[in-house]
């Protein structure tokens, strides 16, 4: 917890550095907040969306869930969605379509393992 999941147009890892904006949100996820005192717990991932349609032009997108632990309050989500759509508006400004969601996880079903 908590997991960042960023879903994005194939096309744009040839048009743009997704390495350094996993980096950033990365960076900016662990600095936050909401999780700055266990960055360790911090994980992210990338998922390219070979057929992805939208109304949006230009026809592309990136769409970053962020899944942490419940408790939290729809103002702090709001504000950590806000924090990282602006890293994302940052990297990606020519992309048609940029969105956020926090989800809770249960805390009372969540399990894991970790070395």
């Amino acid at each position: 917890m908590p997991h960042l999941i960023l879903e994005h147009s194939d096309h744009l890892a040839q048009s743009h550095d997704l390495g350094a904006l996993a980096d950033a949100l990365f960076e900016a996820a662990c600095a936050h907040p909401v999780f700055a005192a266990a960055p360790r717990a911090v994980k992210l991932r990338t998922i390219a969306c070979a057929h992805g349609r939208s109304g949006v032009v230009p026809e592309s997108h990136a769409h970053l869930t962020v899944r942490m632990l419940s408790g939290r309050s729809a103002e702090t989500k709001a504000a950590l969605a806000g924090d990282l759509l602006a890293v994302l508006d940052r990297h990606l400004p020519d992309v048609g379509s940029l969105s956020v969601e926090p989800v809770d996880m249960d805390r009372t079903t969540y399990v894991k393992r970790a070395l």
